[in-house]
């Protein structure tokens, strides 16, 4: 299963009087812009009606966003695309593909589920078995295959890579 929706960004803040809005995306690279159609913020889905680049961010119109006030409403709200409207190749994934994922080993035995991909310097896959959560750097050694329609990961965790308890969580018990 494929989700539909992914989160591409966020609106920074409302812009001018006529309802733009200051938006930054999470990979600033990202061609979105200018293969999406329509945009979703907090699940409701806007057309694009047009957009320009804006410093370290972008300027962005959306149809029914025609004020400050209905713009600043959108303020701090997760921007969303349809996946179908990315422009990925056909090997291509996104860290949301992760989430949800059962991790296993090489040899099949299970290593829990990925709760999160956690962003920074460097991406962690925070997975979550038997009562303990793991951080796993998200690098080719570690992790050595997706399976997106399986919704399967396949790691190589290094040895002594550190746990800690899930809180509330029973040692033995899963979550």
């Amino acid at each position: 299963m494929v989700r539909d929706l992914v989160e591409v960004g966020y609106v920074a803040k409302a812009h001018g009087v006529a309802g733009e809005l200051r938006i930054a995306l999470h990979n600033p690279e990202s061609t979105v812009l200018e293969t999406a159609t329509r945009l979703f913020v907090d699940g409701r889905g806007f057309a694009i009606d047009r957009w320009r680049p804006a410093g370290k961010g972008f300027l962005l119109r959306l149809e029914g966003v025609g004020d400050r006030n209905a713009a600043d409403a959108l303020r701090g709200k997760a921007l969303s695309a349809a996946r179908a409207e990315l422009d990925l190749d056909d090997d291509e994934v996104l860290l949301s593909d992760f989430v949800g994922c059962d991790a296993c080993l090489e040899d099949g035995t299970p290593w829990g589920r990925v709760v999160e991909v956690l962003l920074g310097p460097q991406e962690l896959l925070v997975i979550h078995h038997e009562g303990v959560e793991r951080l796993l750097p998200l690098v080719p050694e570690f992790v050595l295959e997706l399976d997106v329609d399986e919704r399967r990961v396949t790691v190589a965790p290094p040895e002594g890579l550190p746990e800690a308890p899930l809180e509330g969580a029973e040692p033995g018990k899963g979550r």
